[in-house]
């Protein structure tokens, strides 16, 4: 058996090529590609009838070959990565489905494995509900997430009140594999159900002057006992630039490996921004506003030495109490399990980097 990153090479009478398997292409997800292929040798590699493959993947795997002859190969690998990664998360069976197809947008399914939606479900941060990793699970059953709505202002030509099913039938459903990294210095592979902000933003249509949008959180001290405590100054407020929240990865999710959103994990809509940290990502929210000037986020209002408006996942910025360069997966808790490298942007450079062409990323962290 080839071991991972050893080039495979596959060959027939009309393509000759070279895959190379790596960390995101192991050895035997290639050599499934090669069955596909007549070699010169042996003709077709005939498979058992337990080997068969399902139709709707082979015509997957067919189109990743067209891709190998026409130079795309690289999307066709991410598209059909991304449906083998969702293949292999079963729907939990908690809540409510919620399907959505797989995303088209370049860099939406990762394929690292996806975290256990138990541990996705029960270690989260929602000071809302208290600060410890278990209060939320404990505590957030009180949140009442029927009736929702969303409020839009500011800076738009159609500002509103969206219900919750207003918004989630506003555009497609997509599922999208996503890096999820805590300034904290842990992660998560999580499965979400959503679509890109920009569908929604683009619908409100911001007027000229818009350059941010910020996003506020449920506060409601009846049902989030965390709200009566002072941990922040309540309510939760994120924000982004326009540039950041219209881009393509940015996501208004209202699910999670295939169901609605549990309530400890920002019920019934929340925002992921994959290439920041994880506090970026607001939860519950209720109010979106469009705005010229630059938003005081919780946590930079709170601890501005520590916690920056931009927040993006850097390893070579650490955090004044400790290093960024690192990363605990949950998940790969054993004694012998080692602490991952932290990537630039949480891996997401290539689609994301070019947002911040030419600024210091020290002065703006």
């Amino acid at each position: 058996m080839a071991r991972a990153c050893q080039p495979i090479c596959l060959q027939s009478e009309q393509i000759g090529v070279t895959i190379q398997a790596s960390a995101e292409f192991s050895a035997e997800t290639i050599r499934e590609f090669a069955m596909l292929i007549r070699t010169l040798d042996n003709g077709f590699n005939h498979l058992n009838h337990s080997e068969i493959t399902p139709q709707a993947h082979y015509l997957g795997r067919r189109e990743l070959l067209k891709g190998l002859a026409t130079g795309t190969a690289g999307l066709a690998l991410s598209g059909w990565a991304g449906r083998e990664a969702l293949a292999q998360t079963a729907r939990p069976g908690v809540l409510a489905p919620l399907p959505g197809a797989v995303s088209a947008v370049v860099g939406a399914n990762v394929m690292d494995k996806p975290t256990a939606y138990k541990d996705a479900s029960s270690y989260n941060n929602f000071y809302e509900f208290g600060t410890d990793k278990s209060d939320p699970a404990k505590y957030a059953h009180t949140l009442k997430t029927q009736p929702w709505t969303v409020e839009i202002e500011g800076l738009v030509k159609k500002p509103g009140r969206y219900g919750l099913e207003d918004l989630m039938k506003l555009s497609a459903m997509e599922e999208r594999v996503y890096r999820l990294r805590c300034v904290e210095g842990w992660s998560m592979v999580i499965p979400w159900v959503g679509y890109s902000l920009a569908d929604l933003i683009k619908r409100v249509e911001p007027q000229p002057g818009a350059k941010y949008v910020e996003f506020i959180t449920q506060a409601d001290e009846k049902t989030m006992p965390g709200v009566r405590g002072g941990a922040l100054d309540w309510p939760y407020v994120e924000g982004l630039r326009l540039d950041e929240a219209l881009h393509p990865l940015t996501l208004l999710a209202f699910g999670m490996y295939g169901e609605v959103l549990p309530k400890q994990n920002g019920a019934p809509v929340r925002l992921v921004v994959p290439w920041k940290y994880g506090f970026k990502s607001g939860k519950s929210i209720v109010k979106i506003r469009f705005t010229d000037k630059q938003p005081r986020v919780s946590w930079e209002k709170a601890a501005p030495q520590e916690y920056g408006f931009y927040s993006n996942v850097n390893p070579t910025v650490d955090h004044p109490r400790w290093s960024q360069a690192s990363e605990r997966r949950i998940g790969e808790d054993g004694l012998l399990a080692k602490k991952r490298k932290t990537q630039m942007f949480n891996g997401y450079e290539a689609q994301v980097g070019q947002l911040y062409a030419g600024m210091d990323l020290k002065k703006f962290f």
